[in-house]
């Protein structure tokens, strides 16, 4: 590859950090303004308690904690992205897996607000942390929400130095060709890189050993955030099949969100010679192959369920299916199983707005999915005197839209900042198109 041609790659790219338009300063305004009104909503809660929100006897589960299991899932497709599929050598991943990375980053952020949220008392969540105090109490290792907090933390940490790690070759390039406070600012993430075989050689080999050590967190994270329900004994939740089926709804959702997110960034940034077609065929392949997994778990709960007598398992998928949340079953299986279906059609995979309003449906169905999970189990759970339904409240609906406005808040500010594409990677994967011709 000539010098002119990798100039070209990196003059592409540095175009989408320019100063941001209108539409984009736009955007950011609209989901600061979400956040903030997310905030006031949880304000009020703090000043009033719970009594807000919907929660109730049995259902002491609903929203906050659907919102954390939705995020910690949308989190998952950029480990998968940037560290399996790197490990693998799948060539698709190298003009997507930078969006991915930050979307895990921000997914997990978003997520640790709602352990504290859901608390009631947020002043008080270093209780979830084991520490020596003068109460001499600890907390209960046994329990699989200790293991949560744990497992999401260390996601967290090896998610960021992941992303972190891989934008150092690309901001010492920006940092070259910038003056002003951005020249500051990617001489920090540069952290003094200055191109040599030598640390070449070493980053090439920490980001495969970071690589090889965050691949078991994609299994093990979603794992663990269902055996929160898993390893009870409460109708609907107990069930062995529940890590393989989060872990591969959280394939689903995550890489639902990414192709959602690079259809429009692509084309807001004129990026559609960098991210081709090509690129986003193989993740609506991904996408359909992962629907074909939950729409088989699906399937095989009914299955589980029906084989033997009457069991209060069995009376609460009925419920699910024909109950007073039937309507949104209904509507999760159609997002899930039937519309992905479109994907097997190369003309849908093609067509950016098509595949844009399937992916949209799916991240609405999969929401859905952990909201029927949480809430139809526990509103029909063993002791009939004790069932009850239960009906989201406005605040609950004010701190989730919040936390999409956060979300957006900070990948947008992100894909303003720092390179939303690899220069690096582009780069060599222009040199792996050229010597292959």
């Amino acid at each position: 590859m000539s010098a002119p041609g990798f100039a070209s790659i990196q003059r592409r790219i540095a175009a989408t950090l320019r100063a941001p338009g209108p539409l984009h300063t736009l955007l950011i305004i609209v989901a600061a303004s979400m956040a903030i009104i997310g905030g006031w909503c949880e304000a009020i809660q703090i000043r009033r308690g719970m009594v807000v929100s919907g929660l109730n006897r049995p259902v002491g589960w609903a929203v906050y904690i659907t919102d954390f299991v939705f995020w910690v899932g949308i989190a998952h497709s950029g480990t998968l992205i940037s560290a399996v599929l790197f490990l693998l050598r799948a060539r698709f991943r190298t003009a997507v897996y930078r969006v991915a990375e930050a979307m895990t980053v921000f997914g997990v952020m978003t997520a640790g607000l709602f352990p504290m949220i859901h608390l009631g008392r947020p002043w008080l969540a270093y209780w979830l942390f084991p520490y020596p105090n003068q109460r001499q109490l600890w907390v209960n290792f046994r329990s699989p929400l200790m293991w949560d907090v744990f497992a999401v933390s260390t996601y967290f940490i090896v998610s960021s130095i992941f992303l972190v790690v891989g934008i150092v070759p690309d901001a010492a390039a920006l940092r070259d060709t910038t003056t002003g406070w951005r020249r500051r600012l990617y001489s920090i993430f540069a952290a003094g890189w200055r191109g040599t075989d030598e640390e070449w050689r070493h980053y090439l080999r920490a980001y495969l050993y970071f690589a090889a050590f965050a691949t078991p967190l994609v299994f093990s994270v979603h794992s663990v955030v269902s055996w929160d329900f898993a390893v009870s004994i409460l109708p609907g939740w107990h069930s062995t099949i529940f890590p393989p089926y989060f872990v591969a709804g959280a394939i689903f959702s995550g890489m639902a969100m990414v192709v959602t997110l690079l259809i429009p960034l692509r084309r807001a940034f004129h990026l559609q010679d960098v991210i081709t077609p090509w690129h986003i065929d193989r993740l609506a392949r991904v996408v359909l192959f992962t629907s074909l997994i939950v729409s088989y778990s699906y399937a095989l709960e009914f299955i589980l369920a029906a084989r033997g007598g009457e069991s209060a398992e069995r009376s609460t998928l009925w419920y699910r299916a024909a109950g007073h949340y039937a309507p949104l079953f209904w509507t999760m299986i159609a997002c899930n199983s039937i519309i992905p279906l479109s994907l097997f059609s190369r003309r849908m995979r093609g067509s950016t707005i098509g595949l844009l309003v399937v992916c949209l449906l799916v991240n609405v169905g999969m929401w859905l999915e952990r909201f029927v999970i949480l809430v139809t189990s526990l509103s029909h759970d063993r002791i009939p005197f004790d069932w009850r339904t239960y009906a989201v409240r406005p605040i609950e609906v004010g701190i989730t839209l919040g936390s999409f406005g956060w979300f957006f808040f900070w990948f947008l500010l992100f894909v303003r900042l720092l390179p939303s594409v690899s220069i690096a990677e582009m780069k060599e994967e222009a040199v792996h198109e050229v010597t292959h011709v």
